[in-house]
């Protein structure tokens, strides 16, 4: 993609926080305590912003997602978080861009849209919630309508086993095993006609669901 508009990658301090995050916990816990096994990573561009969609069952679901792809990826956070001292700057750092809470899509696309400029790979889990079992049925148009927008290609990843982590119940991670599969990048919808976003959002979710469906 050359779009002069869009910054190639994210900014070097950001880059340097997430690979002393990734290093010292995401990767010994991915890796290591959840025995987590990656493919597809050939799948990623290494340069240019894009729009990095999947199925979602976790809250680890969004490290274990930066880590696998291997870039910062940037996902949505409510503004009162914005607030808390050091703890902004952080979450800033680490790419987190601010939502206000009940202000509709209008603030999330604005937002996701300024962090694609700024050369982030932003993340969008597809249905918009957590499933109980990891599959999407029930797929939302945001994702496609921000890569219309901005002209930038999705990326389907599909994240299995993290809706075992966690026992209802129990705060403590259970080891379990898991498998992130990266697929294909797919072009952007050519337009912002619901027909254009609804034939996106759906390759997505199929691409997401059948590369679930492969297991472990």
């Amino acid at each position: 993609m050359e779009n002069r508009e869009f910054k190639e990658r994210e900014p070097l301090s950001s880059l340097i926080l997430y690979y002393l995050f990734k290093g010292s916990i995401i990767v010994p816990m991915c890796y290591g305590y959840f025995r987590g096994r990656v493919y597809g990573q050939e799948n990623v561009p290494k340069k240019y912003p894009l729009v990095v969609v999947s199925n979602h069952a976790s809250y680890f679901d969004p490290p274990l997602l930066a880590s696998c792809i291997g870039r910062p990826v940037a996902f949505m956070a409510k503004e009162e978080l914005f607030e808390v001292p050091l703890l902004k700057e952080g979450i800033r750092l680490y790419g987190a861009y601010p939502v206000k809470r009940g202000a509709g899509d209008r603030s999330a696309i604005r937002s996701a849209l300024t962090a694609l400029k700024d050369g982030w790979l932003v993340g969008i889990f597809l249905q918009g919630t957590r499933t109980i079992d990891g599959g999407i049925d029930d797929p939302k148009l945001g994702a496609a309508m921000i890569a219309a927008k901005a002209q930038v290609p999705l990326l389907p990843v599909s994240l299995w086993g993290t809706e075992k982590i966690l026992k209802k119940g129990s705060p403590i991670p259970r080891p379990v095993p898991l498998t992130i599969r990266i697929g294909e990048v797919i072009q952007p919808p050519e337009s912002n006609k619901r027909q254009a976003l609804e034939t996106v959002t759906q390759k997505c979710a199929t691409v997401i669901n059948e590369l679930h469906e492969l297991g472990r």
